[in-house]
């Protein structure tokens, strides 16, 4: 055990790990040159078109030091965006010790400050590594002081590389091996195994991704899943060296795999401890902290004979990602489909593209909106997180939104801009604080329904991609908050209905409908869309009709000739508008979520 050392890559986003990554596969020799290409552990077409990691992915690194000893180093990559921090907690419950990379020309940013507070949590070894130093905007005594004062960490203790380049891996590999402690645990004691992942293959099933903090696992053991007591008998164990490699055992300290023929799905739940039948450990290993979805959003397929199959879908892939919740949902307008929850905008454009690309769904989804709680007149209170659900206004007493504390960290050039979005999206109690020259930090407390919308693309607008922003959740405030309607020629449409603050209800109205008209064809009749509160519309747009020429034949003659035509016609259109009904296309559904500046 002695030779093993599990290790994560901790940072903001765009900091480098994937390219760190990348460089210790091949220093280590795991990789030929010639299989070698970028982001190479990130296995998604959808990662590597964004270039960001989205799934913590596992691999056995083979390291021989220069006194000739070898080891294994366990590396759990993982990723840097905000939405996917579960991820990030899941990977370190399962090492000893993480490389917080720190960008040589950004410097530490709002994301480098809450992953380190995770590692701190879990008790881990911190070893920083200033990254991207060839950069000729590199400013490394500037990054040496703030790893000092924002981090709290030794900056002397700091290793200078560069991942794309190559320059200092040897040094980082070197640090792990004599910085990182060996794992602890003992082969003797009972299975005591993490799930901190899980994924479905359709020819063995489900494969579970584990890591072993006492006994032995071996092909044939009898296991058993300590969370539903479900017994399952192995097949296969093995460590991940980018493909699956067999071995006979896994022990105590090894980071790898189990496959054991478990078909259903819903067997596997991610934090689970897996044990040995015949000799169970005492207690389950403790888990992880229950993930608390912030977006809300419905999806529905798009014919519906396709429930079923969506059904299966959301079931594996709900085991890929511990993160997503779901219910069972209907509409009026677009049949049964599923309401579920995400842990940010980002999260929810991930889960409907991989829908779409890896299970071959065609999906419609919802305007995404936030959880609200309304205190009734009769003094009861109800959690919304659904327009349609929205009560009725006059037994309102109060409603209350959830509230951010909104964590931006960015050049000072862009202060006035950035204050001025905060201020519109109604930002309140700002505070500032001055880490290093140059760079300014601002804290303001946000409704959360204000963030969701287009917030994050603002502000990386704004600051030219330099301003990093985080968020921790608060409470719940009173707000004026209303419900606005959708009417497509008087019929409501309640897929297009959103809850939203008074003040912003005519701007959202307006903008919705606006983007119905760019979106839905002409009819042969004319069709109003319409934004309402209660009875009251606010907002309106028309869609003009086909209108064929019918007096294109009547030459010279009598006008009421012509008058009779156009006057037949106009029956026959106000005819068609009560029997037609209005066909929406799902990019109209997509087209409502955009922002107002795309």
């Amino acid at each position: 055990m002695q030779d093993i050392r599990n290790f994560s890559i901790i940072a903001h986003i765009d900091h480098g790990k994937s390219t760190l990554a990348d460089r210790l596969i091949q220093i280590t020799g795991l990789v030929e040159q010639r299989d070698f290409r970028d982001q190479i552990l990130d296995s998604m077409d959808i990662e590597r078109e964004r270039g960001i990691t989205i799934k913590s992915q596992a691999v056995t690194l083979p390291y021989t030091d220069p006194e000739g000893r070898s080891f294994a180093l366990n590396l759990i990559d993982t990723p840097g965006h905000v939405d996917f921090s579960y991820e990030v907690s899941r990977a370190l419950a399962s090492c000893e010790g993480v490389l917080l990379l720190v960008d040589a020309a950004q410097g530490v940013e709002a994301q480098t400050v809450a992953t380190l507070y995770a590692a701190m949590e879990h008790n881990l070894e911190i070893i920083p590594v200033i990254n991207k130093i060839d950069l000729p905007s590199a400013d490394i005594e500037r990054v040496k002081e703030e790893i000092e004062v924002d981090l709290g960490l030794d900056s002397d203790m700091a290793i200078l590389c560069s991942a794309k380049e190559g320059t200092g891996v040897e040094q980082v590999l070197r640090a792990i091996v004599e910085r990182i402690p060996p794992p602890k645990g003992s082969d003797e004691d009972p299975l005591q195994a993490l799930i901190f992942d899980a994924h479905y293959d359709s020819f063995r099933g489900t494969i579970v991704s584990c890591r072993v903090f006492s006994g032995k696992i071996r092909p044939g053991d009898s296991i058993r899943l300590m969370h539903n007591k479900a017994v399952h008998r192995v097949e296969e164990v093995g460590v991940f060296r980018l493909e699956r490699e067999k071995r006979k055992e896994l022990s105590a300290g090894e980071v790898g795999y189990i496959i054991s023929g478990i078909k259903t799905v819903s067997d596997v739940q991610i934090g689970d401890t897996v044990t040995l039948n015949s000799n169970p450990a005492a207690k389950p290993l403790p888990g992880f902290k229950e993930v608390k979805p912030v977006v809300f959003a419905s999806i529905y397929p798009v014919s519906t004979d396709e429930y079923r199959s969506l059904t299966d879908a959301l079931e594996k892939y709900k085991l890929n990602d511990a993160a997503l919740i779901y219910q069972k949902d209907s509409s009026a307008a677009l049949g049964l489909g599923f309401r579920c929850g995400f842990l940010g905008l980002l999260h929810l454009e991930i889960v409907q593209e991989r829908l779409e690309r890896e299970f071959d769904q065609a999906i419609i989804m919802t305007s995404p909106t936030v959880q609200y709680h309304f205190i009734l007149t009769n003094g009861q209170e109800l959690t919304v997180d659904n327009p349609v659900y929205y009560p009725d206004p006059a037994t309102i007493e109060k409603g209350l939104e959830p509230y951010i504390r909104a964590d931006i960290l960015l050049p000072e050039q862009y202060m006035g801009a950035v204050m001025e979005l905060c201020l519109e999206r109604r930002g309140v109690n700002s505070r500032f604080n001055y880490p290093t020259p140059g760079r300014i930090e601002i804290q303001f407390d946000m409704p959360l329904a204000e963030v969701v919308y287009d917030f994050y693309d603002r502000l990386k607008t704004i600051t030219k991609g330099y301003g990093s922003f985080d968020y921790e959740l608060l409470d719940y405030r009173p707000g004026d908050l209303v419900k606005i309607d959708i009417l497509l020629n008087g019929e409501k449409v309640d897929a297009l209905a959103q809850i939203v603050h008074k003040d912003g209800a005519r701007a959202r109205a307006l903008n919705t409908c606006n983007r119905l008209k760019e979106e839905i064809p002409r009819h042969m009749f004319k069709i109003a869309i319409q934004g309402a509160i209660g009875g009251t519309i606010i907002a309106r747009s028309t869609i003009a009709p086909f209108r064929k020429d019918v007096t294109a034949k009547c030459y010279g003659g009598d006008i009421s000739r012509k008058r009779k035509l156009l006057e037949k016609q106009k029956k026959g259109k106000k005819r068609m508008k009560m029997v037609g009904s209005v066909s929406i296309p799902q990019s109209a559904f997509i087209a409502v979520l955009k922002s107002d500046n795309e």
